[in-house]
């Protein structure tokens, strides 16, 4: 758990590349925290597996379609068919209604008067509308999947009860897929059954539904309020994020990188034995990647602890690396690069409305977060 809200514990950044830790299923797995290692991880799916059962699933049941637990080939496949829909082009496309929602909540933010929680009023809403657009989920659907997505991610509830919420959400995306193959739309699942259907099942595209729809808010979601935290202990950083637009960009890498809120990824399984300093990861052992810690190697990058938002350092993890570097991560990139800006030109004088160490973290989660964010201006 970070002690600090920001920082990983300064032991994990020294001493062995790889260690072990408890994991809590049981028995123990092990971590690796070197960035140039956690790259090595990520890039080897052949040594590195992503297999259904690390994530609570027996053999065969877990959910079709969903690409974090697949290895290649059967991960291209699938994967090809969305990566039109994540383009610059595309983000060209999707702006103005991402602006649009954007400057809508702002808008509902002024009216309620001074005072609100972030977190429920603006940083959840706004990802989770631009999601639902985007796949063509009905929006007055989002407070189930917000509620079913919490649990899925929840790490102090059992492998069975998150891989139960996870089988709801797709059970309902499941019977959404059928009505749209009646008449498919313009929206990404329609786009997907009416171009793929013959390469699909209608589990696969609700499979693809289902890790566009949490990972497509609930991370994005973290960042904003995180983000914002972080900003407001920072004034000479927020005021560049505010007023010099040359500054957002890396300043987006740079929260990604700082606050890494994924902190481990997915688990993988060791297909053989590997060798790691003087540690031998053996064939079956469960492997975690560090993306927090990597992202705080002082050998990636100098004065890791310091937040500063003018060098927006690439090669960064906040998104992962290799065949599963995170497919949506250039609507992310937007709705960030919207959404900081807006805000604190619409509040300038935005503040915490509670002392900082009153702010409650989402330790427990595997998407690190807030729970909530008291605000004033």
């Amino acid at each position: 758990m970070r002690r600090d809200g920001f920082a990983p514990p300064a032991e994990l950044l020294t001493g062995d590349r790889v260690r072990r830790v408890p994991w809590p299923a049981g028995g123990s797995a092990w971590l690796v925290t070197r960035q140039a290692d956690v790259k090595a991880v990520l890039a080897d799916s052949a040594r590195f597996s992503n297999v259904p059962s690390a994530h609570g699933f027996a053999e065969g049941e877990e959910p079709a379609g969903n690409l974090l637990l697949m290895d290649p080939p059967d991960h291209h496949r699938l994967r090809r068919m969305l990566t039109g829909q994540f383009t610059q082009r595309r983000m060209r496309h999707l702006a103005p209604l991402v602006e649009r929602i954007v400057e809508d909540h702002l808008d509902a933010l002024e009216r309620s008067g001074p005072g609100a929680d972030l977190v429920a009023e603006f940083a959840l809403p706004v990802p989770s509308l631009v999601i639902c657009e985007l796949l063509g989920v009905p929006w007055e659907d989002r407070g189930e999947f917000k509620e079913r997505s919490a649990k899925m991610l929840d790490l102090r509830l059992s492998d069975a009860e998150r891989a139960a919420a996870q089988r709801e959400i797709h059970a309902y995306l499941v019977g959404l897929v059928t009505r749209i193959g009646e008449e498919p739309g313009d929206d990404l699942l329609g786009m997907l059954v009416r171009d793929h259907g013959d390469e699909l099942s209608t589990a696969e595209v609700a499979g693809l539904g289902l890790l566009l729809l949490v990972a497509g808010h609930e991370t994005t979601a973290n960042m904003l309020a995180m983000g914002t935290l972080a900003l407001l202990g920072h004034p000479d950083q927020l005021a560049a994020v505010r007023d010099d637009p040359e500054a957002v960009e890396p300043a987006v890498e740079e929260l990604m990188r700082w606050l890494s809120i994924v902190h481990n990824g997915v688990p993988r399984i060791a297909t053989t034995d590997v060798e790691f300093g003087d540690e031998t990861i053996r064939a079956g052992d469960l492997v975690l990647v560090g993306l927090h810690t990597g992202n705080h190697d002082p050998d990636f990058i100098s004065d890791p602890g310091t937040l500063d938002v003018r060098r927006g350092e690439v090669g960064h993890l906040g998104f992962g690396h290799g065949v599963h570097h995170c497919l949506g991560a250039p609507l992310a990139r937007l709705e960030m690069r919207v959404a900081f800006p807006a805000l604190f030109r619409r509040f300038p004088s935005l503040a915490l409305a509670v002392p900082r160490d009153q702010v409650e973290f989402r330790a427990l989660s595997a998407v690190y977060g807030l729970i909530a964010l008291p605000i004033t201006w």
